[in-house]
């Protein structure tokens, strides 16, 4: 019989050399996930991506977030709609950071899965993002692994530092505007 590999999820994904996992109550949440996945990729940092539901496969939840410090994982990012109990679920069996994402439901447009993620007891935090936010949420899981990474501290800041020249760059553009009453 062959050994299992130590970084099999129980989904069946594989993430060899991950240090952010990324996790999604179901792959409609993939539009709004892909957004963390694309910043990560852009900061050349290991992910892995699967998709758990903390309702309908609650052993592998807790299987996952049991042995996710184990598979060399530093944060996790859990996105989840309507009753969002993914990132809690996750908190609840890890001592490793979670971010939670709550994803727009089609009923209450997120406010549900915010409150739900925001609604943690003392004990179990979750670092919650806006409704959709899951490129912040790649954003404070870089910074959270930059406290020991310098080389990623770098990229950061270079990130940052692009922040305000693109609103230098609007503003320079906005000056050339030309209207009548525009002083």
């Amino acid at each position: 019989m062959e050994k299992e590999n130590q970084n099999s999820l129980p989904s069946g994904g594989v993430g060899v050399g991950a240090l952010v996992s990324i996790i999604m109550g179901s792959t409609s949440d993939l539009p709004v996930m892909e957004k963390a996945m694309k910043f990560l990729d852009e900061m050349e940092v290991p992910f892995e991506v699967n998709a758990l539901s903390a309702h309908r496969t609650p052993e592998a939840v807790e299987q996952f977030a049991k042995g996710a410090a184990a598979r060399g994982i530093k944060v996790i990012i859990a996105g989840a709609g309507m009753a969002a109990a993914l990132p809690g679920v996750i908190a609840a069996s890890t001592t490793l950071p979670v971010i939670g994402v709550p994803i727009k439901g089609s009923v209450l447009d997120g406010v549900d899965a915010l409150y739900s993620i925001l609604q943690m007891p003392p004990g179990i935090p979750v670092a919650t993002v806006a409704i959709n936010g899951a490129m912040n949420a790649a954003i404070l899981a870089c910074q959270m692994m930059s406290l020991y990474d310098e080389a990623l501290a770098q990229k950061m800041a270079a990130y940052k530092a692009g922040l305000g020249q693109k609103i230098e760059k609007a503003n320079a553009d906005l000056s050339k505007l030309e209207y009548k009453f525009k002083v």
